[in-house]
């Protein structure tokens, strides 16, 4: 029996707080759903952040992480002013792209989106890199997704 690869990545989570501004909701106050792309960018930030990855990590590294691929599924609405729970895991992967998923709870801790994005490393002269860059194998190493 094949077994899939994913099952045996190992991940990294963080979980943070975004607040639903009024700028964010259609006329009935729900939050319209292109929007939750951008939570998912405030949950890789909160990440990056938290796990020493961020975007000016990478682009002192001399690279950027444009996103390839993106994707969300709409369980419940978010609502003017609700504090929801972004969760940000980190899927580890031998290619050289990043993987992160994304569940978003409403402020009853109820599921109200899933989402995934994809992101390859770019360096910042325009040349896609088809090798995971020295300083995330480090970087992996760190955190404990490789050994040392």
């Amino acid at each position: 029996m094949k077994r899939s690869t994913l099952s045996k990545a190992k991940t990294l989570t963080h979980i943070s707080e975004i607040r639903v501004r009024f700028v964010e909701t259609d006329p009935l106050g729900i939050v319209w759903h292109g929007n939750y792309i951008q939570y998912f960018e405030d949950g890789r930030e909160a990440f990056g952040r938290e796990h020493g990855i961020g975007y000016l990590d990478q682009k002192d590294h001399n690279f950027s992480t444009p996103i390839v691929t993106s994707s969300t599924s709409h369980k419940l609405p978010l609502r003017y002013g609700d504090v929801a729970k972004v969760e940000t895991t980190y899927i580890d992967c031998e290619a050289a792209k990043i993987i992160f998923r994304y569940k978003i709870y409403n402020p009853e801790g109820k599921l109200a989106c899933t989402g995934e994005t994809v992101q390859v490393f770019v360096e910042l002269g325009g040349e896609l890199s088809l090798t995971i860059p020295d300083f995330i194998v480090e970087w992996k190493k760190k955190v404990g997704l490789i050994n040392a």
